[in-house]
């Protein structure tokens, strides 16, 4: 959209406008308020960027034509990539062209301008249609400037700039002739200078903080062009023209945008005399177009003037006629054609004699030494090179065996003198000793041998040794000392003869663990010549360098200098650290990216240049993405392809993996939907059923490995099932005695001892052995007996006996909570025969009325201490106590209870008292089989119960001997199912137990988390209810259950009898005044 600009103030200043860059809509922007005048003979190059150059237009009417762009980025509120402003539009995912045709049709007037009031309205006549007013003529609509289609990158520049279609390629904003700007003199892009400054700010400071981090010296300041990528050395301080020479150059009408106005002069490419003669402009200087200076061919005879563009100043010009300067020999002249240097040596052959006159060919003049004139045996001739052979020529003496043995020379018309004839000859060979003093008489001719001295000869040899040999003719042999020499790490010496002066040192065998400057790789090279500085500048670096100290420059050795490429990822995640192994972390990637990046859905683009490793931008925009299940996608915002989108909530029916039900309200993106039963497919083994919570197909226990359940199978040598992991196809082994858990009883079944059962195929173990009867068995003998003779069923023999009194119940019940914590305190105190005393603390009148009448049903003494509000109660143990109460006050208030409910309520209620009972959950089995087990019978009602739904349940032996099967549901069950589910699997059981006989009876039943019996199926079928029942009349009682508290065991642990036969009673002295002998007792 456009803007219509505002007319300027009456006062304001004739100023220009400072751009500022903010980050508003309008800051920076001349449409908003702008005061500067609107001026229309002003040259376009200092118009502000809302002022159109017609002078015609209507200031209050005229469209800001850049408001779309001026009010983008840093300079006016959204830019690329934010679209703050409108949505932009869309085609399949991408942004689409939104611009508009230009057209010459006046804007259709406002809605309000028929009806408002004016001056100049027609006069309005009822039935008559309103007559339109005359409009004012308006001005055609500015056509927006396209980009410059020049051939020069000059001209397009200056274009742009002036019609503001030249953008920064950092800020994306447009270059505006007013802006302060930077070119580079590679690409000649055109930037913001304060974009600029930014950019090689952040990336010089990033270069040299990584490099101090990593304690190496920083790198040169260098930075990078953000148009060619190309490294600059200067950072950009200051704003000048295009050329050079005027810093912050004023805008002149009619010059270029930018430009000083002076003569370019800037020197052109190559060695173009002539500066540029073109007003100060930007980009490259044009060719040169004129005329050259007067250049000669390289020969020089002929001479050439051509444009200063065609001039080759560098290689020069060859007019092609044959050169004709004299070579370097001074004989012959050059023949090949005009070249370019000198004419080089000269290649005539020449027929030659060489100086020893043995040998003559035809040689290159060039090849040719100084002429020197030999003569031998009346021939003369001039050599002019060497044939290399050997003279032999005889010397003076006429001895065969005597001639010259140099190479090619010239030869003289007299031969050599011998240089072994007395007159030459006056010393031994080694030349220590005179002939004169080795010889009675001097040498007659050179024939004669010339003797030798005893002394050494003590020459120098090539290697700096001396000869150690006797005088000796010829030259010294190879020198044979031994001498010490170091290998290149100087760490190892060793013995050898010397090497001639060519001495090599040798390579030890001892590895250097020295770290290369990387810090990353270690030297690893045998007999390292650095290895010695490497050691010497780690000792040094510990023992100079202070704690915390800052990390130095240090001098690395050549060789420790790692030559690797580092080859590192760098954090763009695409390109590879390609400098030299180094410490620290890799330097930013210095490419750039010239395409757009965007978001998933493409409705937000950063633009072009960026950084190389850019992450895409942060979309507001919802997510497009559809669910592949189906479901409606929840609203959330746009996010790349490698974050997954929300888990899709939706609840639904699920099968579970093992495929036995279906499961509810499962959420859709759950994958792994388990019912929570076990498999139950038989194995492998054909014996065991897979107990794995449900999975899928495939992975029962036996997958993988074979069956490791116990084998279960019964034994032979005994009743116990076989515990050894699963053997099938094999027999049990049974050789082992048997380990499983077994009683023995006395003959009446009264003692009852835990053992092991120790049976095997050699012997039978513990099953046939039986404890003997002791007086407990009598006694229990004669009570069964009196009880039969009387008439009385011990087991629903109800024991209604409450030691506490009245008052104690009635104060029990106003508090039960608390009464029970003082009721165990008091048991707590009655268990310790070495308390003598408790003390409770302060408490009201009420409670300490408790506490005396529970001391009083205990045996105790009770005393209350202290005046109000500190007044406390005390007990005290005495003689006539003897122990706590077997039942407890909770469990006297039901016996209590139970008579009063069952004479107040009439016969009549009874079923509506079953209805509402608590609902049975359980199985009770009475009267089980003598010697049975928890194992034994899991192992018979685990298949009744797993085909029933019921995996899992519980068995539990009560006091009284009964056992209480309860199952445990996977899930949550209500009670009425679960009752009705035990309902339907009742028949089997029982038909189980029977068959099996486990137990007598077996019936349903309720029972609380304690394992107390609070319902069961035959209470109304029961007959007798013992002597209450019969005294009374009244329905059966059951006695509550004591958890741990009177509870006696129905068997007799061995050995207690006769402990107690041991132990003796102690008949304590009696005391007649028992406050002081208490008092006596705290003194103790």
């Amino acid at each position: 959209m456009s803007t219509v600009e505002a007319p300027p103030a009456p006062g304001a200043r004739n100023r220009p406008p400072r751009h500022r860059r903010g980050r508003g809509g309008n800051r920076g922007n001349a449409a908003a308020g702008s005061s500067t005048p609107h001026n229309p003979d002003a040259p376009l190059v200092m118009r502000p960027a809302s002022i159109t150059p017609e002078s015609n237009l209507n200031a209050t009417s005229s469209p800001n034509l850049n408001a779309s762009r001026g009010n983008r980025g840093r300079r006016g509120g959204p830019g690329r990539g934010s679209r703050r402003g409108g949505a932009q539009p869309m085609v399949n995912g991408t942004r689409a062209f939104g611009g508009q045709l230009t057209s010459n049709a006046p804007p259709p007037p406002p809605a309000s301008e028929n009806g408002s009031l004016a001056a100049d309205a027609p006069v309005f006549v009822p039935g008559q249609p309103i007559a339109s007013r005359a409009r004012a003529p308006q001005a055609p609509r500015q056509r927006r400037m396209s980009k410059s289609q020049a051939p020069d990158i000059a001209t397009r520049t200056h274009e742009d700039i002036a019609n503001r279609q030249y953008e920064c390629v950092i800020c994306t904003n447009e270059v505006l002739p007013n802006s302060k700007i930077w070119t580079c003199k590679d690409c000649w892009s055109v930037l913001h200078l304060s974009c600029v400054k930014k950019w090689s700010k952040n990336e010089v400071s990033t270069i040299q903080q990584r490099a101090s981090e990593s304690g190496e010296l920083p790198p040169p300041r260098q930075w990078r062009c953000p148009g060619c990528n190309l490294p600059k050395q200067e950072l950009p301080d200051t704003y000048k023209c295009w050329c050079e020479k005027e810093i912050e150059p004023h805008s002149v009408a009619g010059l270029p945008p930018h430009s000083c106005g002076q003569t370019c002069s800037k020197p052109r490419a190559g060695h173009c005399p002539h500066p540029c003669d073109l007003v100060c402009h930007a980009g490259p200087c044009p060719p040169c177009s004129h005329m050259g200076p007067t250049l000669s061919c390289f020969c020089g005879k002929e001479e050439s003037t051509r444009r200063c563009q065609d001039t080759n100043y560098d290689g020069g010009w060859t007019c092609g006629q044959v050169c004709g300067d004299i070579l370097p020999c001074g004989e012959h002249s050059c023949q090949r054609p005009c070249h370019e240097g000198l004419c080089g040596s000269c290649e005539v052959l020449i027929d030659s004699r060489c100086f020893c006159g043995k040998d003559q060919k035809p040689v290159p003049c060039f090849e040719r030494e100084d002429e020197q004139e030999s003569q031998l045996d009346g021939d003369i001739w001039v050599g002019s090179f060497n044939c290399a052979s050997e003279c032999r020529r005889p010397y003076d003496c006429g001895i065969p065996d005597h001639f010259c043995e140099s190479t090619c020379h010239t030869q003289d018309p007299k031969p050599p003198h011998c240089p072994l004839s007395p007159d030459v000859v006056t010393h031994c060979p080694c030349g220590k000793t005179p002939l004169s003093t080795l010889l009675e008489e001097p040498r007659v001719n050179c024939s004669v041998p010339i003797p030798r001295c005893h002394e050494k000869c003590q020459k120098t040899l090539p290697c700096g040794h001396l000869c150690q040999e006797v005088c000796h003719q010829g030259a010294c042999s190879a020198c044979r000392q031994v001498v010490e020499i170091l290998c290149r790490c100087g760490r190892t010496s060793s013995s050898t003869v010397c090497h001639q002066g060519q001495e090599e040192p040798p390579s030890c065998m001892r590895i250097c663990r020295a770290n290369l400057n990387c810090g990353r790789h270690e030297c690893g090279e045998h007999c390292c010549p650095g290895e010695k500085k490497a050691s010497e500048r780690q000792a040094a670096k510990r023992k100079n360098r202070a704690v915390n100290a800052a990390s130095r420059d240090e001098n690395i050795e050549a060789e420790h200098i790692c030559l690797k490429v580092c080859g590192r990822p760098l954090k763009c995640g695409t390109h590879f650290c390609a400098e030299l192994c180094h410490k620290g972390p890799c330097s930013s990637c210095l490419e750039a990216v010239f395409d757009e990046i965007s978001c998933a859905c493409g409705r937000t683009v950063l633009q072009p240049p960026q950084p190389c490793g850019t992450r895409p931008p942060e979309c507001r925009f919802p997510c497009t993405r559809q669910r592949t299940c189906g479901h409606p996608t929840q609203n959330h915002p746009c996010h790349q392809d490698d974050q997954p989108c929300p888990s899709c909530t939706v609840q639904v029916d699920k099968p579970c993996v093992c495929g036995k039900k279906t499961m509810k309200y499962q959420p859709c993106w759950f994958t792994e939907v388990k019912c929570g039963l076990p498999c139950g497919k038989k194995l492998k083994c054909g014996i065991h059923f897979c107990q794995k919570l449900c999975h899928r197909a495939g992975q029962c226990e036996d997958s993988t490995t074979p069956c490791t359940q116990a084998c279960s199978r019964k034994k032979t040598v005994c009743e116990h099932t076989c515990t050894d992991p699963c053997h099938t196809p094999y027999p049990c082994k049974e050789t082992t005695p048997c380990q499983a858990k077994t009683f023995i009883t006395c003959p009446c079944q009264h003692q009852k001892q835990a053992v092991r059962c120790l049976a095997s195929k050699t012997g039978e173990g513990n099953s046939t052995k039986v404890l003997e009867c002791n007086d407990e068995c009598l006694r229990l003998q004669r009570n069964a007996k009196l009880a039969a003779a009387l008439n009385i069923d011990p087991v629903t023999h109800l024991d209604d006996h409450i030691p506490y009194s009245q008052e104690t119940l009635d104060l029990f019940k106003t508090n039960p909570k608390w009464c029970q914590q003082q009721e165990r305190e008091f048991r707590v105190f009655a268990a310790d025969e070495k308390e003598k005393r408790l003390r409770f603390k302060p408490m009201q009148a009420s409670q300490r009325a408790f506490i005396h009448a529970l001391a009083q049903d205990f045996g105790l003494d009770s005393e209350s201490q202290d005046p109000e509000p500190h007044r406390h109660v005390s007990i005290f143990r005495t003689p006539r106590f003897v122990s706590a109460p077997m039942k407890t006050l909770s469990q006297c208030i039901k016996i209590r209870a139970a008579p009063v409910a069952a004479a107040s309520e009439p016969s009549s209620s009874a079923k509506a008292l079953v209805a509402n009972a608590d609902p049975y959950n359980a199985f009770l089995l009475s009267e089980p089989r003598f010697g049975l087990t928890i194992d034994e019978l899991y192992t018979d009602l685990n298949p009744e119960f797993t085909a029933a739904g019921f995996p899992n349940f519980e068995i539990s032996f009560l006091p009284s001997g009964d056992i209480v099967v309860k199952p445990l549901p996977a899930h949550y069950i209500p009670h009425q199912k679960l009752e009705a589910d035990l309902n339907n699997i009742k028949l089997n059981i029982r038909k189980k137990i029977s068959s099996l006989n486990l137990a007598k009876e077996t019936n349903l039943c309720a029972i609380d988390s304690n394992l107390n019996v609070l319902r069961r199926e035959d209470e109304s079928a029961s007959g007798s209810g013992g002597w209450s029942q019969v005294a009374k009349g009244a329905g059966r009682k059951i006695a509550p259950i004591m958890k741990d508290v009177g509870v006696k065991s129905s068997f007799t642990v061995l050995g207690t009898k006769s402990a107690r036969k041991v132990k003796k009673e102690s008949n304590e002295e009696t005391v007649e005044d028992w406050e002081r002998e208490v008092e006596g007792w705290a003194d103790q």
